[in-house]
């Protein structure tokens, strides 16, 4: 049997981060980020997406998540204020369901890699609008 291109269909998904479509950002102008997403499952309300928080942007406020978030620094310095812990080029951070965290500030630009393993919220933060938010908020069972 011969496989070709256009018969075969792939599930996996490569995407190269400097060849983003511009529409496909989120913008957050008042807190200084934008996101990405590059992978979503719309069943589980699992993500990964692409963070670029400007020189002074934020999370404004503690808040606690719907599932486990784990992020990766790319590039930059990224602080948790409340408890002074600073993401930099390399560092891994895992903040587990329910626990409270934030505010944040972006010491300088910083791109950051943001995987959830469910739902993000319970219901939506401050720094959301209803079109920014999109699915990420926890379904009722």
């Amino acid at each position: 049997m011969d496989i070709n291109a256009e018969t075969f269909k792939s599930l996996e998904v490569l995407l190269n981060t400097t060849e983003l479509n511009e529409d496909g950002w989120i913008d957050f102008p008042e807190y200084g980020f934008r996101q990405y997403f590059l992978w979503k499952n719309i069943e589980t309300g699992a993500t990964i997406a692409l963070l670029e928080y400007q020189k002074g942007g934020r999370i404004p406020v503690k808040h606690t998540h719907a599932s486990n978030q784990f992020m990766f620094c790319l590039e930059g310095e990224y602080e948790y204020t409340d408890v002074g812990m600073t993401l930099k080029a390399g560092s891994f951070y895992m903040n587990p369901k329910d626990n409270p965290h934030g505010p944040t500030l972006a010491h300088q630009f910083s791109r950051l890699i943001e995987i959830y393993d469910g739902p993000h919220y319970y219901e939506k933060p401050v720094y959301h609008t209803n079109e920014t938010i999109g699915d990420f908020v926890k379904k009722e069972n």
